[in-house]
């Protein structure tokens, strides 16, 4: 007789983008093209340094055990670059390391959520945040971010919060946004701080975009007086620095934050491979011209794609603001079609053509408020892009296939109509 789950593990979600990643390989790797927009990865190798640095750890044996908060070469290094880029007022004892971002979700709800407390999270949202709130026994509470707002967290929505819930806790904060591109201004982000300051409430600041802002530049909270006491701003080496599979990224805070979340990497992890953070402290040293330059080359990528779905009758979304990511409404189409947003976007993978397709995601795949959405990544190369732009039309007057496939997968009928705005 088999062992049972634990209720949080039966009912745990995880981020859709890797499900659809394995479709995809698997219909690619049975002979159909498939233009592979699900996946928040880069197209461009590690920068340079990095790579030398790495090769050179490893020639140099730097493969045993490290602090658990992170070398303090690293910590110096990225205390230096958020100090100089960000105007974050850090020293090495606010930096702790982990195998990217996505780590410190758990570290942050551990570190400040107990039962029953209250977590507000903008949505559409990354889909890992509810299963970290979860594991605390917390509670999510979900505050809608508007296409017409430009994406953008409304201040009010954190004042209701914080006036209504019975046990105010934390606050999910990520901008800037994915999957839906916004950007929290400075004087946004000098509202919710001055709404926060000296009280009982911790917030997440998720920046793993924080260099591809398309107009002006990224701001962070942590630049707001007082905010390393209550914020943790994670950081990653995956988007600026075409790192993803190293699994490096770090966190700021204030040094006995940073000293909890120390304990934690130490308890699960013991530490970050010391070559991964070797490597990671040479990208943040030596290698910003040559992430500035693919960072370029992601923008162009961000224009070419929204220039190309604003084509498309049906679909809007907005002027480029920020990551790599498009999301457009799409909700008259799946209306006049009968099918959700994640549906449509199955569909445009596995049923549109049998030789070709494009892999997206529904924007329900990021909570309820998405839905009537699409999220593509930009990447693949730009006329790779382009292909999957001009397919798009073509699949969608495919009216038949669409029939065929909703009659194979009937979940994905729409049950009532989405709004238009």
């Amino acid at each position: 007789m088999p062992v049972t789950l634990s209720q949080f593990a039966q009912n745990l979600n995880v981020e859709t983008a890797f499900t659809v990643l394995a479709v995809a390989k698997q219909l690619k790797a049975a002979g159909k093209d498939v233009v592979e927009l699900e996946i928040g990865d880069s197209p461009f190798p590690s920068t340079a340094h990095a790579k030398q640095a790495g090769e050179q750890a490893i020639r140099d044996d730097q493969s045993h055990y490290c602090p658990s908060p992170g070398l303090p070469e690293f910590r110096t290094a990225a205390a230096k670059f958020v100090k100089d880029e960000f105007a974050i007022p850090a020293t090495a004892a606010n930096v702790v390391v982990g195998p990217g971002a996505k780590i410190f979700q758990q570290f942050f709800c551990e570190a400040f959520l107990n039962p029953g407390d209250g977590a507000l999270v903008f949505s559409p949202h990354f889909p890992t945040f509810l299963p970290n709130i979860e594991r605390r026994g917390a509670r999510a509470v979900l505050a809608p971010l508007r296409q017409q707002a430009e994406f953008r967290p409304e201040v009010s929505q954190i004042e209701h919060f914080l006036k209504t819930d019975p046990a105010p806790r934390a606050i999910f904060l990520n901008s800037p946004h994915n999957p839906t591109g916004g950007v929290a201004t400075a004087d946004d982000l000098a509202q919710i701080a001055n709404l926060i300051r000296g009280r009982n409430i911790a917030l997440f600041s998720d920046e793993p975009y924080c260099h591809m802002v398309w107009k002006g530049r990224h701001h962070s909270i942590l630049e707001q007086p007082g905010m390393l006491d209550q914020c943790v701003a994670a950081y990653t080496f995956s988007k600026s620095y075409s790192m993803s599979g190293w699994r490096l990224g770090f966190a700021v805070s204030s040094p006995a934050i940073t000293d909890a979340i120390g304990k934690m990497i130490n308890t699960c992890l013991s530490c970050v491979p010391p070559i991964v953070q070797l490597a990671g402290a040479a990208a943040l040293g030596r290698d910003r011209e040559e992430r500035d330059r693919v960072m370029g080359l992601f923008r162009d990528k961000v224009v070419l794609l929204t220039n190309g779905l604003n084509r498309i009758e049906g679909f809007k979304t907005l002027e480029p603001t920020a990551t790599f990511y498009v999301f457009p409404n799409v909700a008259p189409v799946c209306n006049r079609l009968g099918i959700t947003s994640h549906g449509l976007a199955l569909y445009l993978l596995e049923g549109a053509d049998e030789h070709f397709g494009v892999a997206c995601l529904g924007g329900e795949c990021f909570g309820e408020a998405g839905a009537g959405f699409l999220r593509f990544s930009c990447a693949e190369p730009n006329d790779r892009l382009q292909m999957a732009i001009d397919f798009l039309p073509l699949a969608l007057s495919r009216t038949e296939r669409v029939a065929t496939y909703l009659a194979k997968n009937p979940r994905f009928r729409l049950a009532k109509p989405y709004p238009v705005a």
